[in-house]
């Protein structure tokens, strides 16, 4: 009982709607240039050219040593940014974020994409998009003499020394992590505000809180005793109350204890009240009045 008034609780509303429409109209450039960027980029367009531009320049380490690993049958694993693990997860990522983007809209729209699901769906995101992030700026430790902690794009201008041929990959792929990053942050806003919106307004609290009141079989309003009493109430009619006559219990007034009579004794006196009046003549039950059943009332 109490786990299903805990789901009735959860708000279905959200407290700012206006500012997670503006998000919407934000998210959905950001997830464009995502889809457009990653696909461009898989499987490997300028992900070796990359590498080796780093190589050259004594930044990172040389791709060739994988094929020589490989060659001496002692494989060494790829390094992280340049693995196509990550290219194809970016892929992935990008086309799972603008379906959620397709369908989250109408729902909002409809009111059935209540802040509970938002927290859910952006959570997810927000996993996905840190391990992008993770992967695009690892590090770069396969080769001890030219260690990389980062990728040399990410922290180096994509201007001279770097030739004509990687520079505009360079800025493609400064593009792709800003985009991620701006992405990630952008989901992180939507968990925060989700998670407002689960705590009901102060409004709607105390008004809840009144409504308990009122319920409670325990308020102020409602003492336990006069609920009992309320619960146990039976309805008074002339009918009740004769067959309670009868029964030999006859409600007294209020501050007084039920006076129990014999109801053998009750009934013969109505027999006898009976028998009385068959032996009057009927031009005398004609003229009776309240004083003949009743007797006459005192002056």
């Amino acid at each position: 009982m109490q786990f299903m008034r805990t789901i009735a609780s959860i708000p279905l509303s959200w407290r700012t709607p206006k500012v997670i429409l503006a998000l919407f109209i934000i998210e959905l450039p950001f997830t464009i240039a995502a889809l457009a960027l990653f696909g461009i980029a898989d499987p490997n367009l300028y992900r070796t050219l990359l590498w080796q531009e780093g190589s050259d320049h004594g930044w990172n380490s040389n791709p060739n040593e994988i094929l020589y690993a490989f060659a001496n049958y002692r494989p060494i694993p790829v390094p992280i940014p340049w693995a196509q693990f990550i290219t194809t997860w970016n892929v992935v990522v990008a086309v799972l974020s603008m379906f959620i983007l397709l369908v989250k809209v109408p729902l909002f729209i409809l009111a059935v994409f209540p802040p509970i699901l938002s927290i859910l769906i952006h959570a997810l995101l927000i996993a996905i998009y840190a391990v992008s992030i993770y992967y695009q700026a690892g590090s770069d430790m396969s080769d001890p003499d030219h260690p990389s902690k980062v990728p040399w794009y990410l922290t180096r201008s994509c201007g001279p020394p770097v030739s004509a041929k990687a520079q505009g990959y360079c800025m493609q792929a400064k593009g792709a992590f800003a985009v991620t990053v701006c992405l990630c942050a952008l989901f992180v806003v939507y968990l925060v505000l989700s998670i407002i919106s689960l705590r009901p307004a102060r409004k709607e609290r105390n008004s809840k809180l009144s409504l308990d009141e009122e319920e409670s079989p325990t308020s102020p309003e409602n003492p336990p005793n006069k609920a009992w009493e309320m619960s146990h109430l039976q309805p008074m009619t002339p009918r009740t109350l004769a067959f309670n006559t009868l029964d030999g219990s006859v409600p007294q007034g209020k501050g007084k204890k039920n006076v129990k009579t014999n109801p053998l004794s009750l009934q013969s006196q109505m027999e006898q009240k009976r028998k009385s009046n068959r032996e009057l003549p009927l031009r005398h039950h004609i003229a009776m009045g309240r004083d003949t059943y009743k007797g006459k009332e005192p002056a």
